[in-house]
């Protein structure tokens, strides 16, 4: 297999599963730019390990990814907690149908409450209730807890880098939908 430095300040590690499927897309299509194809790969394994590492992380604390959204949303809009299901929707770029069965997962634990809309007759708000911040707050912690074991390969100057790369990836591609 061939394996090449990233630069001089980059040090050469194993092969690893993504550098095989390259090797063997060389080998049979050899006119094929796969650089592209290396970067992806790795930024797709690493993301979908995180995503099953957080799952773990936030389901100790009863949330699944779904519910932990909801409520950091709400817990991330300060006192008094409460959200109309318009604007946890809209933060979260969810339907109104997805976001009722996250609300009735959340509602049935105790985490949240639904409650009417003084300003608006016809309308809801969603409050979070203190056992709910205490889950949101245990389960925030422990996804950075997870995170930060994540970046333990790297150190401080790495990690700014990386953030930066990623930080112009992303606005190359901020306003275009998800799907």
């Amino acid at each position: 297999m061939m394996f090449r430095q990233v630069s001089e300040n980059v040090p050469m590690t194993e092969p690893d599963a993504v550098d095989r499927i390259v090797e063997q897309w060389r080998r049979e299509r050899p006119e094929l730019e796969l650089e592209s194809m290396a970067v992806f790969g790795r930024m797709h394994r690493v993301s979908e390990k995180l995503r099953a590492m957080l799952a773990r992380a936030h389901g100790e604390h009863g949330l699944g990814r779904g519910e932990f959204d909801v409520l950091a949303s709400i817990r991330r809009s300060g006192p008094p907690y409460t959200l109309s299901p318009k604007e946890i929707s809209t933060t979260l770029m969810l339907s109104s149908g997805g976001l009722t069965g996250r609300l009735d997962k959340l509602e049935n634990a105790g985490y949240v409450e639904r409650l009417p809309d003084p300003g608006d007759r016809r309308g809801l708000k969603v409050r979070m209730t203190e056992e709910g911040g205490r889950a949101i707050d245990a389960a925030v912690v422990a996804g950075l807890e997870v995170q930060e074991s994540m970046l333990e390969a790297l150190d401080a100057d790495e990690r700014r880098r990386l953030d930066a790369l990623l930080r112009k990836l992303h606005a190359a591609f901020a306003d275009q939908p998800f799907a």
